[in-house]
């Protein structure tokens, strides 16, 4: 999609004019619009958590991240990107959820981001539980498989919960290789720890080719040679970045429903973002913030400023795309 860019691209309220506590709250302050042809880069909440197994509350997460969003501004402080003037950005709302339903609510985010990825948009949304980003794979990867780099505390390929249950929070990559939408030899996976089930819960992420980085190895590796590999295993083809933010440690995100200690740092994990400017990015997704466990506010500030950091990303990429 070849759109112009610069001053007539949606601009955030500005906060020295509007104060950010006024306004109606949209993702960044940005103008909210239904029309996905009118953008390049879709803003999107998927408020559903039906994948939770243990603690709910993950489908507030959208409205809280929206209201902390009023504290991002227009141009990245390190890398000086300014994605509203790269790329049309604006909030598309939320995705139509079923809370009663778990297979007609995939069926329904499927076909919400189905329509998004036909008008050539780039998703970037907020969850809702880890589960979301199977049905968003649906809808763009349909063609072929794609790569991913994933942060989190879990690897989210276990097969099954509660006797015959395919679909959880916890199975979304292993149904999202199974299907062919996701490329297990192009995805790695970082920050990966806590206690597991059986000792072979890791098997099918590690056999299939999914470049797991342990929290461990990453303590000693270190974000730089992290960000290499992650790079590495990426490749030039088309890559999806996804961040549960049980990947940071709790100390810092407290407001989620599976925590598990000895995470990243909000440092790390922004560090981690910026360096994989350049590559092909083509959506991504902040999911498992719950703002119940967290009536500061604090986890979904983390959202909403993770969500920035991958917005200068997807707008880099998406400007690279266009003057190719």
């Amino acid at each position: 999609m070849n759109l112009p860019t610069g001053h007539n691209n949606p601009q955030p309220v500005d906060a020295a004019i509007v104060p950010r506590f006024g306004a109606i709250p949209t993702f960044m302050r940005l103008p909210y619009i239904t029309e996905p042809t009118q953008v390049d880069i879709a803003l999107i909440g998927v408020p559903w958590d039906g994948g939770t197994t243990n603690r709910a509350g993950a489908r507030h997460g959208p409205r809280e991240i929206r209201n902390m969003s009023s504290f991002m501004r227009k141009v990245h402080h390190v890398s000086r990107i300014a994605p509203y003037e790269l790329a049309r950005v604006a909030d598309l709302g939320d995705a139509p959820v079923n809370p009663i339903d778990l297979m007609d609510a995939l069926k329904r985010i499927e076909g919400f981001y189905a329509k998004v990825h036909a008008a050539g948009a780039v998703p970037l949304s907020a969850g809702g539980d880890h589960l979301i980003t199977l049905p968003i794979f649906r809808a763009i990867a349909k063609k072929r498989p794609i790569g991913m780099i994933h942060f989190d505390a879990h690897s989210d390929t276990n097969d099954r919960y509660f006797g015959d249950n395919l679909y959880t929070h916890g199975t979304p990559f292993r149904r999202a290789v199974e299907e062919g939408l996701l490329d297990p030899k192009r995805t790695v996976q970082i920050g990966i720890r806590g206690s597991i089930y059986s000792g072979n819960d890791m098997e099918f992420a590690e056999k299939s080719g999914m470049r797991v980085i342990y929290m461990e190895e990453f303590a000693k590796l270190g974000v730089e040679k992290t960000i290499a590999e992650a790079r590495r295993v990426a490749g030039d083809g088309p890559t999806y970045v996804s961040f549960d933010v049980d990947g940071i440690d709790p100390a810092f995100t407290p407001g989620t429903g599976t925590p598990e200690i000895g995470g990243l740092t909000t440092l790390e994990a922004q560090h981690l973002l910026r360096g994989l400017q350049g590559l092909d990015l083509i959506g991504g997704d902040v999911v498992e913030v719950s703002p119940p466990f967290d009536q500061t506010g604090n986890t979904a500030l983390v959202g909403a400023t993770l969500m920035f950091e991958i917005l200068c990303l997807l707008a880099d990429a998406s400007a690279r795309r266009r003057n190719r």
